[in-house]
């Protein structure tokens, strides 16, 4: 690498099941890669199925990080979540590997991708108690209502659905009476970045989806959430939260049918989809859009092996 250039961080992005793991275990076999994970999910320990992690296979053919990290009750704030990050980034670098930063949590992958400078704001955990009590009573659109009152800017940016980070983002007012949208300033990283999206018709996609919430059952994802539930992980959590999880132990509390359950994982997967796409946006012109179901393996790996070449 010549003296004085930046090191490269090749992202791969895109939506919940259009491939991104195994377009990017190809791609880091073709260039001496590594996988950072950029899943909010698959930081949590026994959550395999449901967050649909890379299998033991995949990972012994190209080394992952940032996956089992932590235990499905523990604390794991984006702050965290991005020093860890730019810490498997600098161990790639390190051993000249290429790093892949692969996901489609947005917040991870703008975090590390544009150096979110992220308010330190120790949890308050009766707040969010009784955020979450509101929530539960009054329904998230209430609370999420009650953020655009006091920071717009950051309600824009937040899903309705997405309680957790509603909670969050009142949290940092509560304590500090700042909207979290003016303290999210950014220092760009110091990488030469090229942004990858994978993308497919929106139809297939949902079809792929559906396949694949099928798959996760037959493999075991009722007993999964059994296991977690049998370890006294409350279905409360952040982590429990999640899609497949969440909708599992409604069933195993008796809520819906076990059919049922598995619809709602389907069609709540499908607006999930939809909310990504507002993430990585497809007339956002840093990202190269590549459409997966064009063959564009060669594409792509002409495009790195040219963005690589600059740092020769």
């Amino acid at each position: 690498m010549a003296s004085g250039t930046q090191p490269p961080l090749i992202a791969v992005v895109g939506p919940t099941g259009v491939g991104k793991t195994r377009v990017a275990i190809s791609l880091c076999q073709e260039v001496g890669g590594e996988i950072i994970s950029a899943d909010s999910r698959q930081i949590f320990k026994y959550m395999d199925i449901g967050t649909d992690k890379p299998s033991v296979e995949d990972r012994r053919l190209v080394r992952h990080h940032l996956i089992d990290v932590v235990a499905p009750d523990e604390e794991f704030t984006l702050a965290q979540y991005q020093e860890r990050a730019y810490q498997a980034i600098g161990d790639v670098l390190s051993r000249d590997k290429v790093p892949f930063l692969v996901g489609g949590t947005g917040l991870y992958v703008r975090a590390v991708l544009e150096g979110f400078v992220i308010p330190r704001v120790k949890p308050d955990l009766q707040l969010r108690q009784q955020l979450l009590t509101e929530a539960e009573r009054d329904g998230g659109r209430a609370l999420h209502a009650r953020l655009g009152e006091v920071d717009p800017q950051a309600a824009e940016k937040i899903d309705p659905h997405n309680v957790r980070r509603v909670i969050r983002a009142l949290e940092v007012y509560e304590q500090l009476k700042i909207p979290i949208s003016q303290l999210q300033r950014r220092k760009s990283p110091p990488y030469r970045i090229l942004k990858i999206g994978l993308t497919m018709e929106r139809t297939e996609l949902y079809r792929r989806i559906d396949d694949r919430v099928d798959s996760m059952m037959q493999r075991g994802l009722l007993s999964e959430v059994q296991d977690l539930a049998s370890r006294r992980y409350d279905y409360d959590l952040p982590a429990m939260s999640g899609l497949g999880y969440r909708q599992i132990g409604a069933h195993l509390r008796g809520e819906v049918d076990l059919s049922t359950a598995v619809l709602k994982i389907k069609t709540e997967t499908h607006r999930f989809v939809r909310q990504q796409y507002k993430w990585f946006r497809a007339d956002d012109e840093t990202i190269h859009w590549f459409d997966v179901d064009t063959g564009p393996q060669e594409r792509m790996k002409a495009l790195i092996l040219e963005f690589l070449a600059v740092a020769e």
